[in-house]
């Protein structure tokens, strides 16, 4: 498949959201990367279902909804109803992680398992074929502008052999510190999708740097 860029809405100037919701429906962005974050999964808080309520109303590409959050299978069937196409939830946060997987498949929504930096792969392998995509996180959740986390580029190898071994076709998105720099060796080393806040919503061309981004 081609590489996809997911902006990350969290970047976005939310003075005036219209505005850069209208600028991702006219570039060559594939999604709109939606994080929500509870202040307790997190240290911070972001926006919940009446935004990505809004957002449903002008976006014109699918809605990639990132959930932050305890008990993340509480609000799956709202988030749903608010327009998100794929509801990506955190290994961290599940205790029964084939349960949350078929309650997204049951709402006939496409899952997604994010991961935090410090998990391993491993813990992956039994869910791998069950799920749509798997998120891995490149910074600690929480906060844009952060630093990558190198130890990334070894994690989307390990995750791709496993892709590869079960024969599935699980996709593998990065969140966290994508640049222009970065892109083109996250996409060599099997990633699918790169989420991009600040790089994005920071440029004074933003419709150019999501082009650059997808190489």
């Amino acid at each position: 498949m081609s590489h996809l860029i997911a902006p990350s809405i969290l970047s976005a100037d939310f003075s005036n959201l219209k505005k850069d919701i209208e600028m991702i429906n006219k570039s060559y962005a594939d999604w709109f990367h939606l994080d929500i974050m509870d202040g307790v999964f997190v240290p911070n808080i972001s926006f919940g279902i009446p935004v990505v309520r809004d957002i449903k109303k002008h976006a014109k590409k699918p809605l990639d909804v990132h959930l932050m959050i305890t008990d993340p299978d509480k609000y799956f069937s709202d988030f749903k109803k608010a327009g998100a196409d794929i509801i990506s939830f955190h290994y961290e946060a599940s205790n029964h992680l084939h349960r949350s997987i078929q309650a997204l498949k049951d709402l006939g929504i496409k899952a997604g398992v994010a991961i935090n930096p410090h998990t391993n792969i491993s813990l992956l392998e039994d869910i791998i074929c069950d799920v749509d995509m798997i998120l891995i996180m490149s910074v600690n959740p929480g906060f844009g502008g952060q630093k990558f986390i190198e130890n990334t580029y070894d994690k989307i190898q390990k995750l791709k052999n496993i892709i590869i071994s079960k024969n599935t076709n699980t996709l593998i998105q990065i969140d966290g510190g994508v640049n222009l720099d970065n892109a083109p060796k996250l996409f060599k080393a099997g990633a699918d999708i790169l989420v991009a806040g600040n790089t994005v919503f920071s440029s004074d061309n933003p419709i150019s740097v999501i082009q650059k981004l997808k190489g």
